[in-house]
């Protein structure tokens, strides 16, 4: 099965059994619905002992799945009238972060979003969701637009990280990072920050300082990946699987430790199950974030960014002392 997931295989057999015996039913005129309604009740055991005990690297898997929808899947099922911008005015385009005007719900946003590719041949063009200075750049051109016209700015997370290249050092990637998490924190309209997949290191951070911060069950947020951590620890990119399980990147312990708002359910399964009923979940959360936000004055609303980040970290730290 294509995009079939190593801790899913047991389902996916048992499906296809199921599958099998059906057609059998059909062209060999036999009766076997007992057997299959056993089988249908054991896969539903199954899938509930699978689904509801996923594992971190389980969802690390589920965040990389080539089918996992991104930021342009999401654009056209919760906004309507997208006309995406181009280009920092600087340098050029970078196709690793997309962006643009919107309408949600009748209300004018901006959204601006990683995107990468769904095949080979547009990963190469989107640079696999990493994104160069000028893509950065970019989104921060897109963000001041909003905050001039006063527009609620809407982000999907979704990057392995930025580009570490020797152009986009040349280029001053680490200077943009920064002159985003700076701007951004003094943005005077709502701005709300959903991971969708994987957010990584500073690539994420650079659309990550909001008023509210998302993730979707199965997505991950981290400062460096798995493969990397393990290979600093322990000398051996093999322990990537120790490794996410010790890092905390997981929608449930980021939540634990206050560095997210709250969790997004996902379809059983992955987002990429079902596009649709994931940007129905997903709608419900930036509806009652943007009603609370909306009705904050511009000070308010600073100060609700600030005392987000402010109180960050607070939980763990005490935690840590009351062990030792």
């Amino acid at each position: 099965m294509v995009g079939e997931l190593e801790f899913e295989r047991p389902v996916v057999q048992l499906r296809n059994k199921i599958a099998e015996l059906k057609e059998f039913t059909k062209t060999a005129d036999v009766d076997l619905s007992s057997e299959i309604e056993k089988l249908e009740l054991r896969l539903e055991k199954l899938e509930k002992d699978i689904y509801n005990n996923i594992k971190p690297w389980d969802r690390v898997q589920i965040a990389r799945h080539p089918n996992r929808p991104t930021t342009l899947d999401y654009i056209s099922n919760l906004f309507d009238g997208f006309f995406e911008c181009h280009g920092d005015r600087t340098f050029g385009d970078d196709e690793a972060i997309v962006g643009g005007v919107a309408k949600f719900r009748g209300l004018p946003v901006t959204v601006i979003g990683h995107q990468r590719g769904k095949d080979t041949k547009e990963n190469i063009r989107r640079n696999f969701g990493m994104p160069h200075p000028e893509g950065y750049r970019k989104a921060l051109r897109l963000m001041k637009q909003a905050d001039k016209f006063n527009r609620p700015i809407i982000c999907f997370i979704d990057t392995k990280g930025a580009y570490p290249g020797k152009a986009a050092e040349e280029r001053g990637q680490s200077e943009a990072i920064a002159r985003n998490l700076f701007e951004m924190a003094g943005l005077k309209v709502p701005v709300i920050c959903i991971v969708i997949g994987e957010g990584g290191s500073g690539g994420a951070l650079a659309l990550g300082v909001g008023n509210r911060m998302y993730m979707l069950e199965n997505s991950t947020y981290s400062v460096i990946s798995p493969e990397g951590a393990a290979a600093i620890l322990w000398k051996d990119s093999a322990l990537a699987k120790k490794a996410a399980e010790s890092m905390k990147i997981t929608a449930p312990d980021l939540k634990e430790l206050g560095i997210i708002d709250d969790i997004i359910p996902e379809i059983k399964g992955g987002a990429h199950k079902d596009v649709k009923g994931q940007s129905e979940a997903i709608e419900n959360f930036l509806k009652k974030s943007l009603k609370e936000l909306l009705e904050l004055s511009e000070e308010e609303l600073l100060a609700d960014r600030y005392n987000r980040f402010r109180t960050i970290g607070e939980y763990s730290f005490i935690k840590d002392y009351i062990k030792i």
